[in-house]
């Protein structure tokens, strides 16, 4: 192997100094396409979904838990794919291994939960042996169809208004790869972090940041969300 070369601290400092610039043009892009994002059209969605939950049979909106958003990541775990019945897909499960903890999503009034073809005995099984703790449902219908998830993993995000639902983003393929944080899931969605810094529509939800992160066990024991 061609190992780079051996250098002093300060053209170590130096070099750092050089890749730091382009990483800051980077974060500012990401921020930027985040804007975006923010100002995307929305898709009404018009249909009636169901899923299969622990608690029995739900539509979309049930999904969303009563908060105004929800992300929705399609994940294989169903006959015929790799790792069957014992896993769902190795690409699946490790972007599931790399989910945050739930608490701070919900603190920005979005809700995310995973959906599979797999019965609700499977993927109860599967979540216990990998020791996963996310909201998982059974597609029942068209909705890996209709949302672009039926032959491959992908991220949905909606939101809703009252009773109405509206898709607001998609990201699949290797842009999934970036998923799992609490930021990357509030970068898609039609809200945001819903933070002041944010370049956000007038009237969008926005607080300092900081003050409404807590410890994932205190949201609500305070006046937080």
């Amino acid at each position: 192997m061609k190992t780079p070369p051996v250098v002093s601290p300060q053209e170590w400092e130096a070099a750092r100094q050089r890749l730091l610039a382009e990483e800051k043009a980077l974060t500012r892009a990401r921020d930027a396409l985040a804007a975006r994002r923010r100002r995307m059209p929305w898709q009404a969605v018009e249909k009636e979904y169901a899923f299969e939950g622990p608690e029995g049979r739900v539509g979309l909106l049930d999904l969303f838990h009563g908060r105004r958003q929800l992300i929705v990541y399609r994940a294989f775990h169903e006959p015929g794919v790799s790792g069957w019945p014992d896993h769902a897909c190795v690409g699946c499960s490790m972007l599931a291994d790399h989910v945050g903890h739930l608490a701070h999503l919900n603190a920005r009034d979005t809700t995310l939960v995973f959906a599979s073809r797999a019965s609700q005995p499977d993927i109860e099984r599967v979540k216990a042996r990998m020791g996963w703790t996310m909201p998982w449902y059974t597609i029942t219908d068209d909705f890996d169809a209709d949302f672009g998830v039926d032959e491959w993993h992908g991220t949905n995000a909606f939101i809703r208004e009252g009773d109405a639902v509206f898709r607001t983003y998609f990201i699949n393929v290797r842009g999934d790869e970036a998923l799992g944080s609490t930021w990357s899931y509030l970068d898609m969605t039609a809200l945001g972090r819903q933070e002041t810094w944010e370049d956000s529509p007038e009237g969008y939800p926005q607080t300092p940041p900081y003050e409404w992160w807590h410890w994932h066990d205190e949201y609500g024991k305070g006046g937080e969300a």
